[in-house]
């Protein structure tokens, strides 16, 4: 439900607190000048200020306090002017802190008690006991001060959750940047190590290319071998939108990673594709490469895939794997992503 817009709110407030104070001062009690023309000059002004209370709350409660003792020391009987300082007492603790919510009860209740000595001395129109006259202005007060206090304990509570989820936030994308940063350093040490074993190899086959052309062919077939190493990689990302728990993304990367081992090492591929999807529930994996048909590995043998069985079922996903029809390899693995550990 839609909430009222502050002056619309505050001008119901005052239809209310009219329709109520303005129908106990029409009722004119015998023998009492309740409903005379300076009694409704006070519900005038009282009405006037409480227009105002969200923006001048203090000076609201000054005016509608005044009124309200004015019709009193006037001699009036009855209590139809209570009704708009009550209200103006919650705006100010409502509205304020707990040190204007004291000031304002003492303030309060002294006058309160003043007014209710003088009054109380006319046999006529007695004012009610002095003490419960203190006491009747602090109700409305300690209900705004409930109020108030909730309102900020519902405030904290919901910046404390915006900030837990920022911090979540922040600290899932600092994971991402160090593994990128790790996996880069990875990939930077592999091409480096490669390159320059690449470049040993070609310096040992120029020096010996004169004097000991075997040594010289053994280095260029090395270095030959060593740049069919390098494999090229399409890489294709779909991710959900949210981050992973730390089991799966450690998961996901070290079955990419044995992939790619088993591409370099035995497929003699020259392409290999690295699919990566994500959803609401599950991150599905995918790695096909180029190379010539293999057959179907055996549960005995390497391609790192021993270690592929053992990381998948551990977080609750599936692996398969197999040759491709007309050549190449295919890792497919699928691993949830809710209910896993973090």
């Amino acid at each position: 439900m839609r909430a009222l817009p502050p002056l619309a709110a505050d001008l119901l407030v005052v239809a209310v607190v009219g329709l109520f104070t303005g129908s106990d001062l029409a009722v004119n009690d015998p023998g009492s000048r309740q409903a005379d023309a300076l009694s409704w000059a006070l519900f005038a002004l009282s009405l006037a200020a409480l227009v105002v209370r969200r923006r001048r709350p203090v000076p609201v409660a000054c005016v509608t306090g005044a009124a309200c003792a004015g019709w009193a020391l006037y001699g009036h009987i009855g209590e139809p002017l209570n009704l708009p300082v009550i209200v103006a007492l919650y705006t100010v603790a409502v509205l304020g802190d707990r040190r204007r919510t004291q000031w304002a009860g003492v303030t309060a209740a002294v006058v309160s008690g003043a007014v209710a000595l003088i009054v109380g001395r006319d046999v006529v129109n007695p004012q009610g006991l002095p003490v419960l006259e203190m006491i009747r202005p602090l109700v409305p007060l300690l209900l705004g001060e409930a109020v108030r206090t909730r309102r900020e304990l519902l405030a904290e509570y919901a910046a404390r959750a915006e900030r837990a989820e920022a911090e979540r936030e922040r600290e899932a994308a600092r994971r991402v940047r160090q593994e990128r940063v790790r996996v880069a350093r990875e990939i930077h040490d592999i091409l480096a190590h490669t390159v320059s074993a690449m470049t040993v190899q070609a310096g040992v086959a120029l020096d010996a290319l004169d004097t000991a052309p075997e040594v010289s062919r053994r280095a260029m077939t090395q270095v030959r071998a060593s740049g069919k190493e390098a494999v090229r990689v399409a890489l294709r990302r779909e991710p959900s939108g949210g981050a992973y728990p730390g089991v799966v993304e450690r998961t996901a990367y070290r079955i990419v990673q044995e992939a790619l081992t088993n591409v370099v090492k035995h497929s003699g591929a020259g392409r290999v594709a690295v699919s990566l999807t994500g959803a609401d529930a599950h991150l599905e994996i995918e790695i096909v490469d180029d190379g010539p048909p293999r057959p179907e590995p055996s549960t005995g043998e390497g391609y790192g895939l021993i270690g592929m069985r053992e990381r998948v079922p551990a977080v609750g996903g599936t692996l398969t794997y197999g040759p491709v029809p007309g050549g190449g390899f295919r890792v497919h693995a699928v691993l949830p992503t809710e209910g896993a550990p973090s």
